[in-house]
């Protein structure tokens, strides 16, 4: 569903009162009242969509412990995240002891639930309204560098290109840049996401600089950031593409078809599909482009099933029921349409695919990795993925969209659950694990996650020239677990979903 206008929910008050020494006490409502602000009416609703239609509702209190109500912020959007982030920490997995819903950089905030002012539809509608780029650390604490460009941006028409470094934004510079999880990450994130003007200074890799600045615009999103084929000898040609966002699918097949178009044209042998910025988008966009990478014979056979809460399933489903055609059964695994199937699309024929993956890939992304796992060959390279097998509808409140998990999405062989992110190089998601190399262009065969791909496709082991990185004072080397978190921090802004959009509105 692309639209669901909601209205507020008017439920009558539960007066409940007491006498205690003669004197009168109101005690906090069982339900909602129908009076109150327009704010207040939103975070009624917040609440009671979320408790019907919450992956792991059974885990949510009453409205009464919760008291929607009392939440609070700087604004009436901070006061709904607020409140939206309460609710993501009460479903606990019991794995990990944490909610399922633990994001490591900022423990108590949601990892998955985040409520929007409409910015995340147009996005995926295809329309982006900011400056069209991000910035990324290299391998080290000082190697602040653009990690991507979209196409007519207000960045592209100023030159600014994936691989420049950042030397200065907004006037800070040297130290005030570096990584260091807090102030400074701070700093850059607020430049980029959340104001409308920047002003910067890049160094080209020939070591030139200039300076830019530019102010946020509209601009059509094409998903596809970049193409590329490499004759990797022997007989074997390696397609390459840069798929950036699961835009809906008007915005995104016609860029999908003419890319693997020309795969099959050129004879390509073996595919990389870099989604290692990719935070996920349209379920719809993710089975499309499934059903063009997998191989011929998969064609017809089940791709992944829909689980939804219990309630649901059992036709529980009072406040959805007035704003949709819900049949019996409809949220049941088995029906018909929670069983996606293969339909192979496109000419090109391959066994075996590699996936670029790093914290940033997300959802939708992971969703298309699982789908293909029992069906060919799948290797994954790069760094431990986001770690999102649910995915939502969204809840329109007013100028609002809800966007809470509400579905868990397993493979043909019944795998899902990832979590805690999907690892290169393990036991279930072989490839191999190294740090995203954002000094390259997209598509250079000497960027070393592309490199893995093309050496292997030439001698069936992973492997890369060895990486020397300088090791000083001033250019620490990040680690791992640091790669991890800065990943996760410098994109905490960015859409991580995957959005199904099959139920029919009331007419």
């Amino acid at each position: 569903m692309k639209k669901i206008f909601y209205l507020f929910l008017l439920l009558s008050t539960v007066g409940i009162t007491s006498c205690k020494k003669d004197k009168k006490i109101t005690p906090d409502p069982i339900e909602p009242s129908k009076n109150g602000s327009v704010l207040d009416l939103i975070k009624d609703s917040v609440f009671l969509y979320t408790k019907e239609t919450y992956y792991w509702n059974k885990d949510l209190p009453t409205y009464a412990a919760f008291k929607p109500r009392a939440f609070s912020g700087t604004n009436d959007l901070d006061a709904l995240s607020t409140e939206v982030d309460a609710l993501s920490q009460y479903a606990i997995n019991t794995v990990t002891g944490k909610p399922y819903e633990y994001y490591s950089p900022s423990p108590g905030y949601a990892k998955y639930s985040f409520i929007d002012d409409g910015s995340v539809s147009g996005e995926l509608g295809g329309v982006k309204g900011d400056f069209g780029f991000a910035p990324a650390y290299g391998t080290t604490v000082s190697d602040l560098r653009v990690k991507y460009v979209y196409p007519g941006s207000p960045a592209d028409v100023k030159g600014i290109k994936r691989g420049y470094k950042i030397t200065a934004i907004n006037g800070r510079t040297g130290s005030g840049l570096n990584y260091d999880a807090g102030t400074n990450v701070n700093f850059i994130v607020n430049a980029y996401n959340s104001s409308s003007s920047i002003t910067m200074t890049l160094e080209k890799p020939d070591g030139s600089s200039f300076n830019v600045s530019m102010s946020t615009g509209t601009y059509i999103v094409n998903p596809v950031l970049a193409t590329k084929v490499v004759d990797a000898g022997g007989g074997k040609k390696v397609g390459y593409i840069v798929f950036n966002s699961f835009t809906e699918d008007s915005n995104a097949r016609p860029k999908l078809d003419a890319a693997f178009s020309d795969f099959a044209t050129q004879g390509v042998t073996d595919l990389v599909v870099d989604l290692r910025y990719n935070g996920g988008g349209y379920v719809s966009t993710a089975e499309y482009l499934s059903d063009l990478i997998a191989p011929s014979s998969a064609n017809g056979s089940l791709m992944y099933s829909t689980y939804y809460n219990d309630d649901l399933q059992h036709d529980i489903h009072p406040l959805l029921s007035k704003i949709y055609n819900i049949s019996p059964g409809e949220f049941l695994p088995t029906d018909p349409s929670n069983q996606a199937k293969f339909a192979k699309a496109g000419n090109l024929n391959i066994s075996r695919v590699f996936f670029i993956v790093t914290g940033s890939t997300a959802s939708a992304s992971e969703l298309t990795i699982n789908n293909l796992i029992p069906k060919m060959d799948v290797k994954l390279i790069g760094t431990t993925s986001y770690g999102k097998p649910v995915g939502f509808f969204a809840i329109d409140i007013n100028k609002y969209q809800l966007y809470v998990p509400q579905f868990e999405t397993k493979n043909s062989a019944g795998n899902g659950g990832y979590y805690d992110g999907m690892k290169p190089g393990s036991a279930k998601y072989p490839g191999v694990e190294d740090f995203d190399d954002v000094s390259k262009e997209f598509g250079d065969p000497t960027e070393d996650l592309f490199a893995y791909a093309i050496n292997y496709v030439k001698t069936g082991v992973f492997s890369i020239p060895t990486k020397k990185i300088q090791s000083t004072s001033n250019l620490r080397t990040l680690s791992m677990d640091e790669a991890k978190k800065m990943t996760t921090q410098m994109d905490r802004k960015q859409f991580k979903g995957m959005i199904y959009d099959h139920l029919k509105l009331k007419k």
